[in-house]
C-alpha cells in the first residue's frame, strides 16, 4: 500500500509565551486601539513600529490592519489617482492588484519568468507603453530578483517602487533586506506568513512625507506624535488638513502577540531554509520535475514550495495534483481554469481587464505550489518529496507519456 502523509499543511506553531502574556495583559487592561493608553505607557503597536523599523533598518514604520490595507496605503501615500495604471508582475496574488483596485487605478500586468520573478524587458515596455508611474512589486512566493537591476531600470524609467513582501519578511538581496529598495516596503502578518497575529500588515519607509501621509490615511485622529518610528510633527502640520482618514489602524492586542516574534525572524529563516533545501534534495532529478534556481545573491525564506512541470498538459497536472492529494500532499496549481481557495491568477481577475501574457501562462500552466509550515521537520519533507516523485511517474504512465524534463523557456 502507498505511504500516506498525515501532517497538516496549514497547522502554523503557537504563538510564544511572552506573545500570549503580552497579549493577556492588554486583555486584562481592556486598552485595544493604539491610541487609548494611560499616564506614561507607550502602546504596544507604537513600540511593534520601533523594534520592526529597527529589525529592517528604515526610518519609519506603521502598523496596519492587513497586508493588503498596505499596499493600499502605500498607493494612496504616493498620490496615485482614479484611472492611473499602476504596474505589477502577473504571477501574485489576488490582494495585490485588489490594492491598486481599490483606489480606483488600473492594474498593469507584466510578465514573468521561469525563475518566478518580473520581466525586466516587458517592464520597461509597459511602462513606456501606458505611461506608469508606479511598480507594486510582488515579491510573490519569496523569490527575489536581480534588485539592482530592477532599481536601475525602475530609476530610469522614473517608475517610484512599492515592494510587496508579504512572503519575503526576513529575506535579503545581497545583504538588503527585502522591503527596503524602493520606496515603500509592505508586509503582512496574516497566519500564513512569517509572523502571526491573524491578520496585520506594516510599511516601511525613508521618506519623511511618505511616512506622515501613510499615518494620516491609516486613521491618527491627530495623535501622531504618539507615534515613536514616524517623523517629527512638523512634517504632519503641512499634510493634516489635506490626507483622509481611511481607517486601516493595527490594534494593541496583535502588535503584542507580534512583538516577540521579531527577533525569531532570523531563526524562523534559517529553519525554512532547512525544510526548503529538503524539498530540493528530494525531488532533484525526478523525471519531468523542474526547481527553480535561487540566485546566491538571494537570502530567502523558504516557507513555500514551487516546482514546475514544463510541457504538461492541463489534464495531467490535473491528475497528478489530485493523486498527491489523495496521499495527504496538499498542492495549489497555477495553471487551473477556475481560481481555488487561497489560488488565483491574473486571468481570473477580470476586474482589472487583464490582457493575455503568453510568457506568464507558460509557466503558470505546470506550476505548483506547496507550504511548509515549520510544524513539519525534515523527516515530514522527506516523506511528502517521496510521494511527489511516485505521483509524477504515475501521471506520466497513466497517458504513456515520457515525463518531459526539458527546462521552461522564460
Amino acid at each position: 500500500m502507498s505511504e500516506r502523509f498525515g501532517g497538516s499543511f496549514t497547522q502554523q506553531e503557537p504563538i510564544p509565551e511572552a506573545g500570549i502574556a503580552a497579549a493577556l495583559a492588554v486583555m486584562r487592561h481592556g486598552r485595544l486601539h493604539r491610541y487609548n493608553t494611560v499616564a506614561g505607557e507607550v502602546a504596544e503597536t507604537a513600540l511593534l513600529e520601533e523594534e520592526f523599523a529597527a529589525y529592517v533598518g528604515a526610518k519609519y514604520c506603521l502598523a496596519l490592519a492587513s497586508g493588503g490595507a498596505a499596499m493600499a496605503c502605500a498607493l494612496r501615500a504616493l498620490q496615485v489617482k482614479p484611472g492611473e495604471p499602476v504596474l505589477s508582475n502577473a504571477f501574485t496574488l489576488a490582494p495585490v492588484p485588489g490594492a491598486i483596485a481599490s483606489l480606483g487605478a488600473r492594474p498593469v500586468f507584466v510578465e514573468v519568468t521561469a525563475d518566478l520573478t518580473i520581466d525586466l524587458g516587458h517592464l520597461e515596455a509597459q511602462a513606456v507603453a501606458t505611461g506608469a508611474k508606479v511598480l507594486l512589486l510582488s515579491h510573490m512566493r519569496g523569490h527575489v530578483g536581480d534588485m539592482e537591476a530592477l532599481m536601475a531600470l525602475c530609476d530610469r524609467l522614473g517608475l517610484r517602487v512599492i515592494e510587496d513582501c508579504a512572503h519575503t519578511m526576513g529575506a535579503k538581496w545581497k545583504g538588503v533586506a527585502s522591503g527596503r529598495h524602493g520606496a515603500i516596503g509592505c508586509y503582512s502578518t496574516q497566519t500564513y506568513k512569517h509572523m502571526n497575529s491573524g491578520e496585520g500588515g506594516l510599511l516601511v519607509t525613508d521618506d519623511a512625507e511618505l511616512a506622515a501621509r501613510a499615518v494620516l490615511l491609516s486613521g491618527s485622529y491627530m495623535l501622531f506624535a504618539r507615534h515613536r518610528a514616524a517623523p517629527g510633527t512638523e512634517v504632519f502640520e503641512a499634510l493634516k488638513l489635506e490626507v483622509p482618514n481611511v481607517s486601516s489602524r493595527m490594534d494593541n492586542l496583535r502588535a503584542a502577540i507580534l512583538r516577540p516574534q521579531i527577533g525569531m525572524l532570523d531563526d524562523r529563516r534559517a529553519r525554512w531554509r532547512r525544510l526548503y533545501q529538503g524539498m530540493e534534495r528530494g525531488l532533484a532529478g525526478v523525471p519531468g520535475v523542474s526547481l527553480i534556481p535561487r540566485p546566491q545573491a538571494e537570502d530567502y525564506v523558504g516557507s513555500s514550495f514551487q516546482f514546475l512541470l514544463p510541457g504538461w498538459e492541463p489534464t495531467r497536472v490535473a491528475s497528478f495534483v489530485a493523486g498527491a492529494a489523495a496521499r495527504g500532499v496538499e498542492l495549489k496549481w497555477f495553471g487551473a481554469a477556475d481560481p481555488q481557495g487561497f489560488t488565483s491568477r491574473y486571468a481570473h481577475w477580470q476586474y482589472a481587464a487583464p490582457e493575455v501574457l503568453p510568457a506568464t501562462d507558460r509557466v503558470l500552466a505546470g506550476l505548483i505550489d506547496m507550504r511548509l509550515p515549520l510544524t513539519f521537520g525534515l523527516e515530514e519533507v522527506g516523506q511528502i518529496a517521496r510521494i511527489l516523485g511516485e505521483e509524477v511517474a504515475v501521471a506520466a504512465s497513466a497517458r504513456d507519456l515520457a515525463p518531459v524534463a526539458a527546462p521552461l523557456a522564460d
